[in-house]
């Protein structure tokens, strides 16, 4: 990808607040007090939009924020790039406070540190795939050049090579997002935020572009920030996930413990229908090395249930050693355990 930067910056947010209203700070510490979402807003006339958020989001990683409608999910990514200006708290990238900006600096913030794919396309009608992609290029006054070269192998790893004289109305839904995102990466921006990004598309076009962007970040290993309602999507991209109720994290971890441990009934109750046998990871449930297990067949930590009681049936075997990516052995699963496993939430 030519000088293609690879990698992200780490994103802390620390003791974030947002209540809506006219003098939304004279209320962080009634807030901080226990007053409820439902209290500010009949008794003082100001809405909670975000309690006391703290989230730490590791460089080059898939951050999800998951949430029901009026969780606060867009709330919170707004204040990434400052779209929306807090109540009090702390949104710490690469180290710097972006709250603490001036215009000129978070300007400069905006045009190369961050990038946006939006839920409705956002696409220019009169601009052809190619003039949408390099929108932001031309706002940086990057060299003409430079933009077409950049645009078209980023139109080209989205699979739209061949369409970058259509425009957007000659695009299905699945082609305008693939152009969303081209627009993004082309920007070479260390943290990419994507506001329910997939949510318009159809299920299978919608797994299908999650299946993009995965394999775009074994490459490009930004910092994604992921909004999102749909818990297995959340799942399925989230190297750590976050889940917002009446603007207040209910519980983050990854989707091993989330669907493991959930914090409480809200919790429970989202995770009670998932498919456990493609998200819980064998390592997650493996016992310690048993010497009477051949090593002969093995399977990988990180390999889901269900594709380990797969090797199990072709094999022959009610047990396999599990091995780290170097080889070394470092546990056993059983049959017996992945039934019990994939079959908890059941009998719960």
């Amino acid at each position: 990808m030519g000088n293609l930067k690879i990698g992200g910056f780490g994103i802390e947010i620390k003791r974030l607040y947002k209540i809506f209203g006219p003098n939304g700070a004279a209320c962080v510490n009634l807030v901080e007090q226990g007053v409820t979402k439902t209290e500010l807003n009949s008794k003082h006339g100001h809405v909670l939009g975000l309690r006391d958020i703290n989230i730490s989001m590791p460089a080059g990683g898939i951050q999800v924020i998951m949430g029901l409608s009026g969780s606060g999910k867009s709330t919170l990514i707004r204040h990434i790039n400052r779209l929306i200006d807090p109540t009090s708290g702390e949104v710490l990238i690469d180290g710097k406070d972006v709250v603490q900006m001036n215009q000129a600096d978070l300007r400069e913030f905006r045009r190369h540190k961050t990038a946006m794919v939006f839920q409705k396309f956002a696409l220019l009608p009169h601009r052809t795939v190619l003039e949408n992609t390099v929108y932001g290029l031309e706002i940086q006054g990057i060299p003409r050049g430079r933009q077409t070269d950049c645009a078209m192998r980023w139109i080209e790893r989205v699979g739209l090579k061949g369409f970058e004289s259509k425009y957007p109305n000659q695009l299905s839904g699945g082609m305008q997002q693939r152009v969303g995102l081209a627009r993004a990466l082309a920007n070479d921006a260390p943290i990419l935020l994507m506001d329910e990004a997939f949510s318009a598309l159809d299920p299978l076009i919608r797994v299908d572009m999650q299946s993009v962007l995965l394999d775009l970040q074994k490459e490009i290993k930004k910092t994604i920030v992921f909004i999102t309602h749909d818990l297995d999507e959340a799942l399925r991209l989230g190297d750590n996930i976050a889940i917002l109720r009446d603007g207040e994290v209910v519980q983050q971890g990854t989707s091993q413990e989330i669907v493991m441990r959930p914090a409480d009934d809200y919790i429970a109750s989202f995770v009670k229908e998932v498919n456990r046998g493609r998200v819980i990871h064998v390592d997650a449930v493996m016992s310690p090395v048993q010497p009477e297990i051949s090593s002969a067949v093995s399977v990988q930590t990180g390999t889901s249930l269900e594709d380990a009681a797969r090797l199990m049936m072709r094999s022959g075997r009610d047990a396999v050693a599990v091995a780290d990516p170097a080889g070394a052995l470092v546990g056993s699963i059983s049959l017996r355990q992945l039934t019990s496993a994939i079959v908890a939430a059941t009998a719960n």
